[in-house]
């Protein structure tokens, strides 16, 4: 693990932004997910440096831009699913170390993140994925996207609930949006089904559980999972990912299947440098490495799937359903 980690602190610049690679891109979201790999790592520091700089690059409308590189702005697109995500990050690091005066420091950039992203939700429950670089909202709505919102949503409401707040906005825009994913799949009117993340996010983020959450694994299986290998990044494409079968692990770890999980995570486990941090990806049946950079989310996600199957850290259950159902009761009444 402490290869892992030290590649994600290695790749953080001064200013607390971690790009994809060393001199390469930023966006929020894998920022946030590389932080959540500093976390788990006890580099809490570095964790809330990373936190820190989405507070300075915040907009004035409670979002960021798509991607940065060091303190230029390369894309500037306004995604929704990148403002919410800084929720599930700041409640796995409160939830790792117990630090709600730093909670509390963010808590005005948490709340125009997600003021921003609820403010467009569409009236049939799902939120359009952004605002285009001229500032108008894009009236596209993705599965994935949305499927993380929910989660996001899920962790905000429970960061309410530990602050004493109470943000009926923000669950009745929950409620509707878990409504949309579940019952009303039309309104995802930019398909993304060859890309293995819409097949298992919905369960990830939480929005399908039980029965439904197991129907859909099994439904999709053979279109996205190779072997022995991992998962496809796209149906398509002989790519297998690093990080998309991590986050089935994590999704087969949070409907409770940690049998299958642990079988999924042994396949990728091995798949390293020299310095123990992992690939990105791989093409099969050649087996070439593709691409060759050390890229920090991937590395965070395996960290967060390890975290789920063995308990390192007290944010183990950040995506069990068991957890949430039984923390829904309070939060959702």
């Amino acid at each position: 693990m402490a290869a892992v980690v030290n590649l994600i602190a290695q790749t953080q610049r001064p200013d607390g932004q971690i790009p994809w690679s060393a001199g390469g891109k930023t966006d929020p979201w894998d920022h946030i997910e590389a932080a959540m790999g500093l976390s788990i790592g006890g580099r809490w520091q570095e964790a809330r440096r990373a936190f820190q700089w989405l507070k300075k690059m915040q907009l004035e409308d409670g979002s960021w831009y798509a991607a940065y590189q060091n303190e230029t702005v390369l894309d500037r697109t306004r995604e929704t699913n990148h403002a919410a995500y800084i929720a599930v990050g700041l409640f796995h690091y409160y939830r790792i170390t117990g630090d709600s005066e730093f909670l509390r420091s963010v808590w005005p950039t948490l709340e125009a993140a997600v003021n921003f992203t609820i403010g467009l939700q569409a009236q049939g429950g799902e939120i359009y994925w952004a605002l285009n670089s001229e500032g108008e909202p894009d009236p596209m709505a993705l599965l994935t996207g949305c499927s993380s919102i929910c989660f996001s949503l899920k962790c905000a409401l429970a960061i309410c609930r530990s602050m004493g707040v109470e943000r009926p906005r923000w669950r009745l825009a929950l409620t509707r949006l878990l409504d949309c994913i579940r019952r009303k799949p039309h309104q995802f009117n930019m398909t993304k089904s060859r890309f293995s993340m819409d097949w298992f996010y919905p369960i990830l983020g939480g929005a399908l559980t039980g029965a439904a959450a197991e129907a859909r694994i099994e439904k999709y299986w053979k279109k996205f999972v190779i072997q022995n290998m991992g998962v496809r990044c796209v149906s398509d494409q002989p790519w297998v990912t690093i990080a998309e079968s991590s986050e089935l692990v994590l999704a087969l770890s949070a409907m409770g299947n940690n049998l299958l999980a642990r079988i999924v995570f042994s396949w990728v486990c091995d798949h390293t440098f020299d310095d123990g941090s992992y690939w990105c990806g791989f093409t099969f049946p050649d087996m070439v490495l593709w691409p060759e950079e050390k890229i920090s989310w991937t590395n965070a996600v395996v960290l967060m799937a390890a975290d789920a199957l063995f308990g390192l850290t007290p944010a183990s259950t950040l995506f069990s359903h068991r957890y949430w159902d039984a923390l829904d009761r309070s939060l959702f009444p």
